[in-house]
């Protein structure tokens, strides 16, 4: 693993769990198509970023972050 991703912190307010999952957006309003941003999640908090996200239209993918 590198250690880039070994010391990545979950994204989700308040929590200090290690990050394993990316959470890539964008908010097209913002920034050009080009543009993706990166909200790190752990297991738990996966699944609500990506909603939060989602909801708004502004979720591309999740996707295991070494693979990012």
């Amino acid at each position: 693993m590198d250690d880039d991703v070994g010391a990545a912190i979950c994204s989700a307010r308040g929590c200090r769990a290690p990050a394993s999952w990316a959470v890539v957006w964008h908010n097209p309003r913002l920034h050009g198509p080009d543009r993706e941003k990166v909200w790190v999640a752990c297991g738990e908090h996966k699944g609500p970023l990506a909603d939060y996200l989602a909801v708004r239209s502004f979720l591309m993918r999740v996707e295991p972050l070494n693979e990012v």
